[in-house]
């Protein structure tokens, strides 16, 4: 999730280039719609967004048992706001991490379950 359609492009970009499907949205509270309705295996989201922010989001996420485990991926400007998620990474750097950092964090959830 990310309100930058540019961001959200790079990002669809490289998870489907790697073989992922990809589900997205314009700000927190049409990602939280879209999970509740589908649960992801992974969520990725910026912090800052309109509507609802992805710190608001990930509070969500994580309050709630039915999305609680789902790993959260924060690919964002500012990693202090990241509170919540499990891996930050800096939107604005090298994505070349972006791939193996979500791979491993959906073989550490499959270890755990």
């Amino acid at each position: 999730m990310d309100d930058e359609s540019d961001a959200r492009f790079l990002l669809r970009y490289e998870f489907e280039r790697a073989g992922y499907e990809v589900s997205e949205a314009e700000h927190g509270l049409a990602a939280l719609t879209s999970i509740l309705e589908s649960a992801p295996d992974v969520v990725v989201t910026d912090m800052m967004m309109p509507v609802m922010d992805g710190v608001e989001l990930i509070r969500w996420l994580r309050a709630d048992p039915r999305t609680a485990d789902i790993p959260i991926f924060c690919v964002s400007g500012n990693h202090d706001l990241a509170i919540g998620a499990d891996i930050a990474l800096d939107k604005y750097g090298d994505l070349s991490d972006l791939i193996p950092m979500t791979q491993a964090l959906l073989d550490k959830g499959h270890e755990t379950r």
